[in-house]
């Protein structure tokens, strides 16, 4: 991404010029179904679910391309699934009476599964990190206050751009690398990552490297 394509993201995020630019970008994306406010909030609730169990049990089988954005499409799809006996025996969550409500998809609903849209217009189940916030979410600004469970925080260094998901008062990421030893998922507080040494990863205004919180574009 060139240094003017992340100044254009900071503006989106955060700039004087952030309205109209995001209606501008949500106005060339394909129309899709939304979810309702209910069924937005059990999305929320099972995203961040979701998350967690990968957090706590390790990385699922069934999660390919393990990175950031692959975190983020993984828990979206799985949140957006039925939630039937099978999944709940496939995820080790069967007999768990804390789960969240289902969503109770209509079949045109049903179909945002692996609906990513990509760079180009065109649309299908990948989607990179930059492609996913540009064409798949919309701006909320830089002031992370705002965020709400299953957002996104985007960050970009010039020559590569990351992801974390707000949990509530913590974030959840991978680091893009898996070795024997190390899955690469990570969870980090709030309180933790404002203060981080690496200075680049700060959710802050002032930091030139973080563009902003993003929501998908189907929430409510």
């Amino acid at each position: 991404m060139t240094r003017r394509g992340f100044l254009r993201l900071a503006a989106l995020a955060g700039g004087a010029m952030a309205a109209p630019r995001a209606s501008a970008l949500l106005a060339a994306l394909p129309p899709g179904p939304q979810l309702t406010p209910a069924q937005s909030r059990a999305f929320r609730a099972w995203m961040v679910r979701i998350v967690r169990d990968q957090l706590r049990r390790g990385p699922s089988p069934r999660w390919q391309h393990r990175d950031c954005a692959g975190l983020v499409r993984f828990a979206v799809t799985e949140a957006l699934s039925p939630h039937d006996a099978r999944w709940m025996r496939a995820n080790g969550m069967r007999g768990d009476a804390r789960l969240p409500p289902e969503l109770d998809l209509s079949p045109g609903q049903a179909q945002l599964r692996n609906r990513w849209v990509q760079t180009g217009g065109t649309v299908g189940h990948f989607v990179t990190a930059l492609a996913l916030v540009q064409h798949n979410s919309r701006p909320l600004g830089r002031d992370i206050n705002g965020a709400q469970p299953g957002d996104l925080l985007f960050y970009d260094h010039g020559d590569a751009q990351h992801l974390m998901v707000w949990m509530g008062a913590s974030v959840a990421y991978h680091t893009g690398t898996t070795t024997l030893e190390d899955n690469g998922l990570r969870g980090v507080g709030i309180r933790q990552l404002m203060n981080w040494k690496d200075t680049r990863w700060q959710p802050a205004v002032d930091n030139p490297n973080f563009a902003g919180v993003y929501r998908l574009s189907f929430l409510s």
